[in-house]
């Protein structure tokens, strides 16, 4: 049965009268804590990595919400497949200026090949369906500016995939391949 870290350590501090560190390196008690630790570790380790993996889309609904700022209405299909594509150029600037600092003959730097090897994965979600906030209508486009910034909040907004042929199909939260 798994138990917190500081559930074990308060159990075994009890049994052993407040005294927790007077236990033998390779006893029950000892094994106990190891365990309960790294159960913890890994619980931990493996929440950083949903977060990361969830802040890609923080970013890219919170970038859209910003984009939106000092215009009103609901976009056109026409709108959407722009401001798609100016998300997927964001970096641009940056990716030129790296190029252009870069010696010839030298090989691009780490900087330079994190925003190319975005853009192109961006690219590629882009032609299958690049998965964004609902914008055509009103009421979409009010819960994106009231939208809060946080991952738990994206589960009441509505989203579409922008296929970069000229389609626009609905999609749902969260992201899953082309859904």
């Amino acid at each position: 049965m798994a138990r917190a870290l500081n559930k074990v350590q308060k159990q075994i501090s009890k049994k052993r009268g407040g005294k927790p560190d007077a236990l033998h390196e390779n006893s029950r008690d000892a094994r106990r804590l190891r365990r309960a630790g790294a159960r913890e570790e890994k619980l931990a380790r493996l929440m950083d990595a949903a977060v990361r993996a969830n802040h890609v889309y923080v970013e890219r609904v919170a970038w859209f919400k910003t984009a939106l700022e000092g215009s009103s209405g609901p976009l056109s299909d026409d709108e959407m497949h722009v401001l798609t594509q100016s998300f997927i150029d964001r970096e641009g600037d940056e990716l030129a200026e790296a190029k252009a600092e870069r010696r010839p003959g030298r090989p691009p730097t780490k900087a330079e090949e994190r925003i190319s090897q975005r853009k192109e994965a961006e690219e590629r979600e882009f032609r299958a369906g690049f998965w964004i906030p609902e914008l055509r209508n009103q009421e979409s486009r009010s819960k994106v500016e009231r939208w809060a910034g946080e991952w738990g909040g994206l589960n009441t907004l509505d989203f579409v995939r922008v296929v970069k042929a000229g389609g626009i199909k609905p999609s749902n939260f969260p992201p899953k391949a082309n859904s």
